[in-house]
């Protein structure tokens, strides 16, 4: 039968190991150091295939715009400049904001480049604001 055949035969050989010339081993592990950075977990995970980018704010903004003229914002045109005091002491100061409001929603919006200052940076200015 085939099977005594084999016992000796040349399936139980084992092949002899060839050389293999250092520079090609090297270039072996250098492929084999590139496949490894690109790894997101431990070894058996799937390789990267390429790198996300992160979405932009557009599609927020867009949103946003249309929230509030569900809400039925109107424009507020002549505002120079918007404070909002902190209880700390400070102030978000904006300088020639868009200002947006819809009543019926108690909604006010404002918009635009905002910076945190101390009361006392405005103070000669705002006394009017103050209050009584």
């Amino acid at each position: 039968s085939i099977r005594s055949q084999n016992r000796g035969g040349l399936l139980s050989q084992k092949m002899p190991a060839t050389e293999v010339p250092a520079e090609i081993q090297a270039a072996r592990d250098k492929l084999r150091g590139k496949f490894d950075q690109v790894r997101t977990g431990g070894k058996g995970t799937v390789r990267r295939t390429k790198v996300t980018k992160h979405a932009s704010h557009v599609a927020d903004d867009k949103q946003l715009q249309a929230q509030l003229k569900r809400l039925g914002v109107n424009n507020i045109p002549g505002i120079e400049e918007v404070n909002m005091f902190k209880d700390d002491g400070s102030v978000i100061h904006f300088n020639q904001p868009r200002v947006q409001a819809s009543v019926a929603a108690n909604t006010y919006v404002v918009s635009g480049a905002g910076e945190t200052k101390r009361l006392e940076e405005l103070l000669p200015g705002i006394i009017n604001q103050l209050g009584p």
